[in-house]
């Protein structure tokens, strides 16, 4: 067997162990009863019980879920407690936890990353939150060393909110969710499917968390096996691997991308829980004896190797091996593809880093809620104990996702052993992970144990004629890779691996900073403000007719929201949505900007009663169309065309930038992850989706007449006429797939915030 397998077909698992297709149900009759039907047996699964634990009603096909917890970083808290304080929040009405892990370093834009900090903990002594100040810790470890727990649901405005390995099941969704919570309001959600991933056999000593995640990466991300569903960990092979091992796996499916996570608990998750004071929490979690899931990834931990995700994707995986058996064709095709992202021919030199050494790196980084546990590091240092990085230019950067984490690494000598072999040592952010730190030189290589590789993911600017680019690797490989000096190897090449012991949680670094309001609001506590933290601005209700110019055509494959709104560097801005929008599609589309710009300009005269000189022949052409239609009946508004947008972070800024700008809607094939869709809906924007290949350009106009009494009726598909210049040129049919009632309602009032307000 290959060392993942998937199943085409549902699957029982038996007493936890053994694995039925569905179409051998005989073996499993009368095991319950005179006969295991899949609907009883559904109920057999963790994440089914989880997740009616947390349903209001007795719906089987929408769940209206509340949460047991939120968290959210800084590029993000603020956007989030401003919508909800438009929306009339007066406290927290659960454990809250803002961080501030992401804008953690305050040098671009002068003060506005200290700014939004500063607002956070003022938001945290108002509403009763909980408060982390800067390079405490990474958003997901804070959460697992103080909120999860077996059984529970938290809700994260970061897309790797994933507790699944404590028992947890956790959903990343963008800051509009996060805002119904906040109000009382629910999570609603088809009810996922599951998919079991049954382990088995046992991962070889050089072989990490990250390398198994790679590994079910590639096998399911393409053909969106896992997509949008709950992925449940069982299995033999679970004991296996330490829960901190786990931990960092756990985080890694959302790259698969998996809606959430959950995993079979053991002694190993007790004593996580207890090493962090809350042994209370943990509760045995396990399938019933008969269990139906709607797939199976089944893998042999023992066959997993060393692996790499080149550029410019978590799913461009290779085993490191299979990379230098065919090296020069597949640097070949990175190269090609960077070709494409830059649009200029020789933006990235891979093969000329190769000489008969081997493939030389520039950079390393071990860092972030998957990369920067205790087993990470301390693993990585068994590997460079004695030894050195070499005194080129290879560089290697360890960050432990926490003050606590780091505190022991400290006690144990490990960062020590660290230091001494030339790595740099620096306090828990998230920075490399999304290009705010340890940005690599033009040209350069990076090899990261943190999520993403996506391009410029590392901080370079492609517009700026820069490009960089970084794979993602096990801090095992990296740290074997920093002892030849930057020539990239296996773990596997060395033999220095070691048993790690738990480590020793101590809770002084948060009791000593972090502040703890829950459930002690101070309602006249002042909000503090500062000048880059801006209100959101008025949005219009959605007209019974709207007009829509395709400003900008994306047609690769998957476009992921770092390309839609950047990261680093502009995530400084995202306290002001004005300045934030003019950073949309800036490495992708350029001139996106100008041209959404303009349209909202010609829907802002309408309002005030004016026709556009520039759109009298587009209006003219659609009044030919519904000649009852009045002028100022028709809103304007701009429309983003993208194959497969939404891939990647659980950023709403992605889908509220457009808004800012203008937009009305995207149009698309299907959508990369429910959660990009749900921000569009939350932002008032019409999520559509079109059979075939479009039969228009940017600049040409689709005129969708009667589209609020459709959205109102419930209509799946809504015809649109093409305009070009002043004529109809083509009708194309708009799919509007399901929307619940309070999607609609949302659409319908305008955004989120709107309908709050009604």
């Amino acid at each position: 067997m290959d060392a993942v397998k998937l199943y085409d077909e549902r699957v029982y698992l038996v007493d936890g162990e053994r694995i039925v297709p569905a179409h051998e149900r005989d073996a499993v009759m009368g095991m319950a009863g005179d006969s295991v039907s899949p609907e009883v047996a559904r109920q057999g699964t963790i994440a089914w019980r989880i997740l009616k634990a947390h349903a209001l009603g007795d719906g089987d096909q929408i769940l209206r879920i509340r949460f047991d917890a939120l968290a959210s970083p800084d590029n993000a808290f603020v956007n989030i407690i401003q919508t909800a304080r438009a929306s009339g929040l007066k406290e927290f009405p659960l454990p809250y936890t803002l961080t501030c892990c992401h804008n953690t370093l305050c040098a671009v834009g002068g003060t506005i990353n200290e700014d939004d900090h500063r607002f956070g903990l003022s938001a945290a002594k108002r509403y009763g939150g909980i408060f982390v100040p800067p390079h405490l810790g990474v958003l997901h470890q804070v959460m697992r060393e103080t909120q999860a727990g077996c059984g529970k649901m938290i809700l994260g405005s970061d897309s790797h909110t994933r507790y699944g390995a404590l028992g947890t099941l956790a959903i990343g969704e963008g800051g509009g969710e996060l805002v119904k919570q906040l109000l009382g309001k629910t999570y609603d959600i088809p009810t996922p499917q599951v998919i079991a991933v049954f382990l088995e056999g046992r991962p070889a000593p050089y072989v990490g968390p990250q390398d198994i995640a790679l590994a079910i990466i590639r096998a399911v991300f393409a053909n969106g096996y896992v997509k949008n569903k709950v992925m449940e960990f069982v299995g033999p092979g679970v004991a296996t691997m330490p829960c901190d091992y786990r931990n960092s796996l756990d985080a890694m499916m959302t790259e698969a991308a998996a809606l959430s996570t959950i995993w079979v608990t053991d002694d190993s998750t007790r004593r996580f829980l207890a090493a962090h004071g809350r042994e209370e929490q943990y509760r045995q979690l396990e399938p019933a004896a008969v269990a139906y899931y709607d797939g199976c990834v089944r893998i042999d931990l023992s066959r997993i190797r060393p692996m790499i995700a080149l550029p410019f994707h978590p799913s461009n995986v290779y085993a490191i091996d299979e990379l230098y058996d065919n090296l020069n064709e597949i640097l070949a095709s990175v190269e090609c593809r960077a070709d494409e992202i830059a649009r200029r021919h020789g933006a990235l030199d891979l093969r000329g880093k190769v000489d008969a050494a081997g493939l030389h790196v520039q950079q390393g980084s071990i860092s972030g809620c998957s990369g920067g546990t205790y087993t990470n590091i301390a693993q990585a240092a068994c590997a460079l104990r004695g030894k050195g990085c070499g005194n080129g230019e290879f560089s290697l950067s360890v960050y432990p996702a926490s003050m606590p984490v780091m505190s022991v690494l400290d006690r144990r000598g490990i960062l020590r052993d660290l230091m001494l072999a030339g790595a740099v040592v620096r306090t828990p952010m998230c920075g490399p992970c999304f290009g705010a730190g340890d940005t690599p030189a033009n040209g350069a290589l990076s090899i990261r144990h943190n999520t993403r590789n996506f391009p410029n993911r590392e901080g370079s600017y492609v517009g700026q004629g820069q490009m960089a680019a970084a794979a993602l690797m096990d801090a095992r490989s990296i740290a074997a890779t920093a002892a030849n000096g930057g020539v990239l190897t296996s773990a596997e090449a060395l033999s220095c691996w070691e048993e790690i012991d738990d480590y020793e949680f101590d809770p002084q670094p948060y009791e000593h900073r972090v502040y703890n309001g829950f459930a002690q609001p101070r309602p006249d506590e002042p909000l503090v403000y500062g000048p880059n933290i801006q209100d959101w601005p008025e949005l219009e209700p959605l007209a019974e007719n709207i007009a829509l110019q395709v400003c900008t055509m994306i047609m690769d494959p998957v476009t992921n929201t770092d390309e839609i709104i950047p990261s680093g560097e502009a995530s400084c801005y995202r306290s002001d949505p004005f300045k934030l929008a003019e950073f949309t599609l800036s490495g992708r589309d350029p001139a996106y900007v100008g041209r959404a710009r303009q349209v909202r300009e010609f829907e802002m005269e309408r309002l005030s009663g004016r026709v556009p000189a520039r759109y009298v022949h587009v209006l003219n052409a659609m009044c030919t169309i519904t000649p009852d239609v009045q002028p100022f009946d028709i809103e304007i508004g701009s429309l983003l065309y993208a194959n497969r947008p939404g891939d990647g972070s659980a950023r709403e800024q992605a889908a509220s930038c457009q808004r800012v700008l203008g937009g009305l809607a995207n149009l698309c094939h299907q959508y990369a992850t429910k959660r990009y869709r749900t921000n569009l809906i939350n932002w008032g924007m019409l999520p559509f989706r079109l059979e075939g290949e479009p039969s228009f350009e940017v600049g040409d106009w689709l005129y969708v007449p009667g589209v609020r009494g459709a959205v109102t009726a419930g209509a799946g598909a809504i015809d649109a006429y093409v305009i070009r210049g002043d004529v109809q040129v083509g009708k194309v049919e708009l799919l509007l797939d399901e929307l619940t009632d309070d999607e609609r309602q949302i659409i319908l009032d305008g955004c989120l915030i709107n309908n709050n307000r009604m």
